[in-house]
Formats: structure tokens, sequence, C-alpha cells
């Protein structure tokens, strides 16, 4: 546990540091969704309650790509036989997890704030909604951290991370897209118990390989 804390406090200070990395999400963010709100302006009721849904998820994903893509890219070669010296590779994939929720966490939610200010908001059950922006949160933050360490044993990181979470995150985000078109139908909640229960299924199997494959990656 003491190690999980100290590397968190190491995430955390090397955010702060570079706080432009954060700074530069949120831009991206609004200038996504400003450009949405302008395209969809120009055509009056164009913007339907499943396109505004579908519309919302990709580009929530784009952002965790973009996001946690730099988990493993930006720790130096060098540094990671120090770590290795330091702490248990069950801690470092934990602090990394633990870390990338949160800040996925906050993009989704203030990604979200800014999609209803600018493109309003259809949502008629905002607690189910959000709990499927939590459930996103950590399958993207779970699957994007795990592809990012093994994408980060080879050369061309992006590309082979895409390639590598589009089988994962595509089933997951179709989920998704299911149990918010539910939350913005008003739906009874135990109508998306299935959805629910799926999610949250394919979130533990994840997190679950990723402390179980991370120390035989570490060590090659």
């Amino acid at each position: 546990m003491k190690e999980i804390i100290a590397l968190l406090g190491k995430e955390f200070t090397l955010e702060w540091r570079n706080k432009y990395a954060f700074n530069g999400m949120i831009l991206y963010l609004v200038s996504t969704v400003f450009i949405c709100y302008l395209s969809f302006r120009i055509k009056s009721n164009s913007l339907t309650p499943p396109v505004w849904n579908t519309l919302f998820w990709i580009i929530i994903l784009f952002t965790a790509i973009n996001a946690i893509s730099k988990s493993f890219a930006q720790e130096h070669k060098n540094r990671q036989p120090y770590y290795y010296s330091l702490a248990n590779p069950e801690a470092i994939i934990l602090s990394k997890l633990i870390y990338n929720f949160i800040l996925m966490l906050i993009l989704t939610f203030v990604g979200f704030g800014i999609y209803i200010l600018f493109l309003e908001n259809p949502v008629q059950d905002l607690p189910l909604y959000a709990t499927s922006l939590a459930l996103g949160a950590l399958g993207f933050s779970g699957i994007l951290t795990l592809v990012a360490g093994i994408a980060s044993k080879a050369e061309n990181t992006g590309s082979l991370m895409a390639l590598l979470s589009f089988p994962i995150i595509i089933p997951m985000l179709l989920m998704l897209m299911r149990l918010s078109k539910n939350a913005m139908d008003g739906l009874a909640f135990f109508v998306s118990k299935d959805e629910i229960w799926t999610l949250v299924s394919i979130d533990t199997i994840v997190i679950a390989l990723s402390f179980v494959l991370f120390p035989y990656l570490w060590k090659s």
C-alpha cells in the first residue's frame, strides 16, 4: 500500500509539473464540442437523442486514448529498471490504473458538463447516466492502461495502442451507449440491470488481467 501511495504521489506530481497536458485535454474537449455545436446548429433539429449520445461517447473515447496513451510513454526507458528495483510490478500497475481512472473520471464529467452546455441536455435520468459515465471511465482507463503498457514495449506506440484496444473497446462502447440511451429515455433502473452487470464484469476482468499479466510484461 505504501508503494501504491508513493507511486500515485509521483503521478500527480508529474501531472502538476506538466499542467499543459491536462489543460490540453480540456481544450480538446471544448474545441471538439464547439465544432459539433457549430455543425449541428447549421442544420436545425438534426441532432436527435441517439446521435447526441453516440457523438458524446465518441468524443470521450478519443479523449481517453489521447490522455492515457502517455501513461508509459512519458517514462524514460532508463527509469524503468530503477522502478523495478524499488517497487513491485503489481503496485506499479495498480497506481497507474487508479491514477488513470481518476483522470478519466474528471475528464468524462467535465466533458459531459461542456457537452450539455453547448448541445442542451436531453437526459431524463441523470443518476443512471452518471453511472454509465463512471463505468465508462473505469473501463476506458483499465483497457487503455493495459494496452499502453504493452505498446510501450514496441515502437510506434500510438498506432499499436489503437490497434490493440479497438477489439476490446468496441463491445464495451456499444454497451455504454445502450445503457446511456436507457437513461436518456428515462427507463426504469431494473431495465438496465443487464447492461450494468455486463459493464461491471468487463471492467473487473480487464483490471484482473492487468494485475496478472503486467508483472510478466514488466520483466520483459
